[in-house]
Formats: C-alpha cells, sequence, structure tokens
C-alpha cells in the first residue's frame, strides 16, 4: 500500500553550504501564484499532482510519461469511478506540471484524449416552488439566495462581492473576474435594494469596528495591493458578505476578515428545500439555471440572457431552452388526442 506521507522531491546533488533547492509542490505553488491562480485551484492542483506522483510509487515526473500519466487517468475513471469534470481537473494539473514548472516539451501529453462530461440537463425550479424555498430563508443567507436567484450569479461571485461593485445609482451589480477571468453586469433588483441597503449599513459598522483595531484589511487580486497601498482597509472594497471573525490568510499569513464560507449558505439551501418538501436535488447554483430558465420562459432574448450570465458560447445557454419544450419537445401525445 502507497504510503499517504507528502512525496520527496528528487533533485540533483549540491554542495552542503549551497541552498536546497525548493520542493516540487512548492514550485508548484510559486509558479500557480506567479500566474495568479486562485487559492482553490492551487490546492486542486497540488492534490492531483500529490496524488500522481504517490499513484506511481514516489517517482519524480520527470521519470514519467505518456504511460503512466494514461494509467493514472484512467484508474481515476476505471477504480475511482470520477465524473469526466474531476478527470479533466486532474489532466489539467499535470498539464500545468510538465508545462509550466518542468518545462518539459511532451507533445504526447497535447495528444491526450480528455473525457467527454456528459450533457445532463440542469435542476430548475418552478416560480412556486423558488418562492417555497425562498420564503423558508431568513436572514444573510434569504438575502444572499435572492441575490442569486434575482442577478443570475454564481454561488462564488455572489460570495466574493464588493461593496464598490453594487450600484444603487443603476440598479446594477458589477461581477468582477467572474468564469473566465471575465467582468460583466447584472441587474440589481429592486425588490433587494432596501435589504441590500439595510444589510450594508449593519456590515459597514463591522467594518469601523475592524478599522478601530487595525483588522480592516482584505484581500486584493493580482498586484492591486502594491498600486493602491491604502485600498486593502477602503469601505469600497471590504466583502458585501463577511465572515464572522478573522482568520489567517494561508499566502500572506496576514490576519483579516474574508468572506463568508459558501458552504454556509449550501447548508442553509439545503435546510430550506427540505423545509418545503422539494423533492429534486436543488442547490444555490440551481437558483442560476431557475433564473435563466425564467427569464427565457418570459420571453427574454437569449443573447441577453447569455450576457447576464456571462457565457462565453450561445450553446451554454441553449440548455435552458429545453424547458421551452414541455413534454417531449412539445409534441402532443397521440394518448392525448384520443
Amino acid at each position: 500500500m502507497v504510503s499517504s506521507a507528502l512525496p520527496p522531491d528528487i533533485t540533483p546533488s549540491v554542495s552542503p553550504d549551497a541552498p536546497r533547492p525548493p520542493k516540487l509542490l512548492d514550485q508548484v505553488r510559486a509558479r500557480l501564484r506567479t500566474k495568479h491562480y486562485s487559492i482553490r485551484t492551487e490546492n486542486q492542483y497540488v492534490f492531483w499532482i500529490r496524488r500522481f506522483i504517490l499513484f506511481h510509487g514516489k517517482r519524480h515526473p520527470r521519470e514519467l510519461g505518456a504511460r503512466e500519466v494514461e494509467a493514472f487517468l484512467s484508474d481515476l475513471a476505471v477504480n475511482g469511478r470520477v465524473a469526466a469534470s474531476t478527470q479533466n481537473q486532474a489532466l489539467s494539473a499535470l498539464l500545468f506540471l510538465y508545462r509550466e514548472v518542468l518545462e518539459v516539451d511532451l507533445p504526447w501529453l497535447e495528444n491526450l484524449t480528455r473525457a467527454k462530461p456528459s450533457q445532463r440537463l440542469p435542476v430548475v425550479l418552478t416560480p412556486a416552488e423558488v418562492r417555497a424555498v425562498l420564503e423558508r430563508m431568513e436572514g444573510v443567507y434569504g438575502l444572499m439566495a435572492r441575490l442569486l436567484y434575482g442577478t443570475g450569479m454564481r454561488l462564488m461571485e455572489c460570495v466574493r462581492l464588493r461593496v464598490k461593485d453594487v450600484d444603487f445609482g443603476r440598479n446594477e451589480i458589477v461581477i468582477r473576474d467572474g468564469k473566465g477571468a471575465k467582468d460583466r453586469v447584472t441587474m440589481l433588483p429592486v425588490a433587494l435594494v432596501a435589504p441590500l441597503q439595510d444589510h450594508l449599513a449593519r456590515r459597514r459598522v463591522i467594518y469601523e469596528d475592524d478599522l478601530r483595531d487595525g483588522k480592516a484589511e482584505v484581500w486584493l487580486p493580482d498586484a492591486l495591493a502594491k498600486k493602491y497601498p491604502h485600498a486593502a482597509t477602503e469601505w469600497g472594497w471590504q466583502y458585501v458578505f463577511c465572515s464572522g471573525s478573522h482568520s489567517v490568510d494561508p499566502r500572506s499569513g496576514v490576519v483579516r476578515r474574508h468572506h463568508i464560507d459558501e458552504k454556509l449558505l449550501q447548508r442553509a439551501m439545503k435546510k430550506a428545500v427540505m423545509a418545503a418538501r422539494l423533492h429534486k436535488p436543488a442547490t444555490p447554483h440551481t437558483l442560476r439555471h431557475s433564473f435563466a430558465t425564467h427569464l427565457l420562459e418570459a420571453g427574454h432574448d437569449i443573447r441577453t440572457v447569455q450576457e447576464l450570465l456571462g457565457h462565453s458560447d450561445v450553446r451554454t445557454t441553449m440548455i435552458y431552452t429545453h424547458v421551452l419544450n414541455r413534454g417531449g419537445r412539445g409534441v402532443l401525445s397521440p394518448l392525448d388526442r384520443l
């Protein structure tokens, strides 16, 4: 059985007085941060690279080739029974390792066949079901759930929302650095203007307390902290939905108040779905699916919905048109004609 201990890096022999070169996984982390990958992607890539090394008995990746990569990915599918998206994530991690860290030219890796994801229809709630769920969610989680359904935001886009990106004058929300590192604009529902303003008033009190205690600094993307030294403590850059306590930044070691944990909203949504006695596997992301479907049902143009969702390709948005073809593509069953 393979040990779960961290695999040692295989490095050339050096003089005892020379500084030891960084271990392989530390090199991976450093390269990921240089290219501004998120902390989530960093953790996932390191996880898959470590697992790949352990799978092959802690051999250095330089000693491994196409056969070993294919064996690892096949084992994930056959024995691990992982989804196609999970297998592709593992492959992306290995591609990053060889191309960006080891700087090894591997044309065979480029020709590996990626698993084709299954084409499943999204779970969509009816307006009545959405109402039943939202009526059972209160406080911060209720406000966040209503934002998800009312704007079409992804879960993490809502969680990471900053104060400066909520425009009450234009009834707009600017979503920064969404999927694919793209910005977009979506609507701010009129019904949420007053509740969101009340929430921000309470959030401002927390901010002013943190500012007084010297703990108002928040994480800033890329090099903005250097370009704007005081921005990290300004009100506009604060998270709309903040954590209830301070935590240590895993990269810098700075004590900060981070955004709220998305798992808390997921649990609150699950409880509301159960309380509403719905039998659909609804999650916070289901509210985004419902947002798109209900807009199309109301007759809105699919291109407009595509922009609101932030899809690069309209074919991704077209999956929601399935609800417009009720009951077998809208065809009346011959049984109903009898």
